[in-house]
């Protein structure tokens, strides 16, 4: 083999590698994420456990020595989980019934 053949090698084992890692850290924090599912209703549970499935079955839109579809499922998973809290977040702050402003503080109006 020469010299050049096996530059490539090691660049394209290198490039797999990162991105084995890349997706493995994806999944890791797919995986925390799943304490939030039981407040995050159906589509969590879609989102969350369909990009797990999808990155541990062997059909994939790209061979698996590349895993870059799995780590575009995988962060576009984050993304929507993280999307859905912070909007359960806000909801839990605007409660029915609650004032406005915390009690002691008047709202503050701007001058025109």
């Amino acid at each position: 083999m020469s010299r050049e053949a096996w530059l490539l090698v090691v660049v394209g084992g290198i490039l797999a590698l990162g991105t084995l890692v890349g997706a493995v850290l994806l999944a890791v924090r797919v995986v925390r994420a799943r304490r939030l599912l039981g407040s995050l209703g159906a589509g969590g549970k879609v989102a969350f456990y369909g990009a797990l499935i999808y990155t541990v079955l062997p059909v994939d839109v790209l061979p698996d020595p590349i895993y870059l579809d799995d780590m575009g499922v995988l962060a576009g998973a984050l993304l929507y989980l993280g999307r859905l809290a912070a909007r359960r977040r806000a909801a839990a702050r605007e409660l029915p019934g609650q004032p406005d402003t915390p009690p002691g503080q008047e709202r503050v109006r701007p001058v025109p």
